[in-house]
């Protein structure tokens, strides 16, 4: 691989691994702690991930356990829940927060689903415009004569392997989230 074609893969790597973990935050059926990571909750006048003001557990495969360090912090963190979209109401005893997630209904499922194959498409569209971007700078380049023909259709080759790459990839991770999701 040419030092050309790795400033795309890492462009690609990232949009990769942005839908990775966009995929964690989908929930299934299982508690999944990666639920609370876009939550903020108000700490001190700045905001921050729930994991930042207390500790998080998965005692049950249906509940997540949260454990704020600081008492105070429980009303934070229970009103930052409830303005989420987790759509789960948050139980507490005074010292600790509990989130039980029901069993999800098969329409439910489908439109998880359904959101899970948006954002891979989404990738998708992320890694296409990364190849487009290098298109452009190849054509620009050729014009420019910096480099030979030759070299830049090796270069488009490279650049079209690693979208096919990345694209199969992408579909993998849908694939496994889909199944995840459908899995009763």
């Amino acid at each position: 691989m040419s030092e050309r074609t790795a400033v795309y893969q890492d462009k690609m790597e990232k949009s990769l691994s942005n839908l990775e973990s966009e995929l964690q935050t989908v929930r299934a059926g299982r508690a999944n702690p990666h639920v609370l990571d876009k939550i903020m909750v108000d700490y001190y006048g700045s905001p921050v991930s729930i994991q930042q003001v207390a500790n998080v557990s998965v005692p049950e495969a249906r509940m997540i356990q949260i454990v704020p360090w600081e008492k105070k912090m429980i009303n934070e963190v229970m009103k930052a829940i409830q303005k989420s979209e987790l759509g789960i109401n948050p139980n507490s005893d005074g010292t600790t927060i509990r989130l039980l997630f029901p069993e999800l209904t098969e329409e439910r499922r489908k439109e998880l689903v359904k959101d899970v194959k948006k954002k891979g498409e989404n990738a998708k569209v992320a890694v296409r415009n990364i190849r487009r971007d290098a298109d452009k700078t190849l054509k620009k380049m050729k014009k420019d004569s910096e480099v030979s023909e030759d070299e830049i259709a090796d270069i488009e080759d490279e650049v079209q392997k690693l979208t096919d790459k990345f694209v199969k990839k992408i579909d993998k991770a849908v694939e496994e989230k889909t199944k995840e999701l459908m899995t009763v």
